[in-house]
């Protein structure tokens, strides 16, 4: 199973460290979860101890992510999906905990049904499609977010190339997201969260900036902060330096880095 991952991609880099505390030796996918855990103190909302289990003690007919609040237990099947899953709990477990007492208070409000309304529909958007994007608290950064949302792709992720790195960071989040990038395909889409950051923030290692952003992230969530239109689409293999060949024929094509829609006047 693991051997379908390349580690030296660029959008695994926030999963990977969590990746080597487990190692690629081990049972089933849970066990290995735990030992990456162990040490931790990960805990879901409520407090309790988080631990992943195998599928089968998710009973029937109860909610996956209710599950989760009730009991600290995050069922964990032996695919590519769940043990992303589980990195991502190791590596920013405040915002994962966030975002399952969200849908957990969802569904006790309204149920599972058809529908999962907007707000548990932006949770789960999140938790398996999100990226995180931090940008400097500065006018140029604010400009290439700008074009971003305006789908201006070859401004922003061409001419202002020079920029990620040192005005802009991109941070993967979501564990569906980077199970499909396992075969990466130029049109993999993020939805992705901007997260504007001091001066401070870009000078700190990887570890101290993952605990940032895992807090600041955590805190706007509980304050009641996520819908749908706080997402902007980025194309994750045309984040600069992060596939070959971006040249300004790579952001032309427009099958994939498409113009923004304008709505047609009534």
């Amino acid at each position: 199973m693991l051997e379908q991952i390349d580690w030296t991609r660029r959008w695994y880099d926030s999963v990977r460290p969590a990746f080597d505390r487990i190692g690629n030796d081990f049972g089933s996918v849970s066990e290995a979860l735990n030992a990456g855990a162990a040490g931790l103190g990960l805990q879901n909302a409520s407090g309790q101890p988080l631990r992943f289990v195998p599928q089968s003690d998710l009973p029937e007919g109860q909610a996956y992510e209710q599950f989760i609040g009730a009991t600290g237990c995050v069922p964990t099947r032996d695919n590519l999906h769940d043990f992303f899953n589980g990195l991502v709990w190791l590596t920013f477990p405040r915002i994962k905990q966030r975002l399952n007492a969200l849908q957990a208070a969802q569904i006790a409000l309204a149920g599972v049904g058809k529908s999962r309304g907007p707000a548990r529909d932006a949770a789960t958007i999140f938790d398996e499609n999100a990226a995180l994007l931090v940008v400097r608290d500065s006018e140029p950064a604010r400009e290439l977010v700008d074009a971003l949302r305006g789908h201006r792709w070859t401004e922003a992720l061409f001419d202002r190339r020079a920029q990620f790195g040192t005005d802009i960071q991109p941070w993967l989040f979501g564990h569906a997201l980077m199970e499909k990038l396992v075969a990466p395909r130029k049109a993999i889409t993020a939805h992705t969260r901007v997260l504007v950051a001091p001066d401070a923030y870009f000078v700190l290692d990887w570890s101290a900036q993952r605990r940032w952003i895992d807090e600041a992230v955590a805190a706007e969530l509980a304050a009641g902060d996520l819908t749908t239109a706080a997402f902007t689409p980025l194309q994750v293999l045309g984040i600069p330096g992060w596939h070959e060949g971006q040249d300004a024929a790579f952001y032309a094509d427009t099958t994939v880095f498409r113009p923004k829609r304008v709505n047609a006047a009534s």
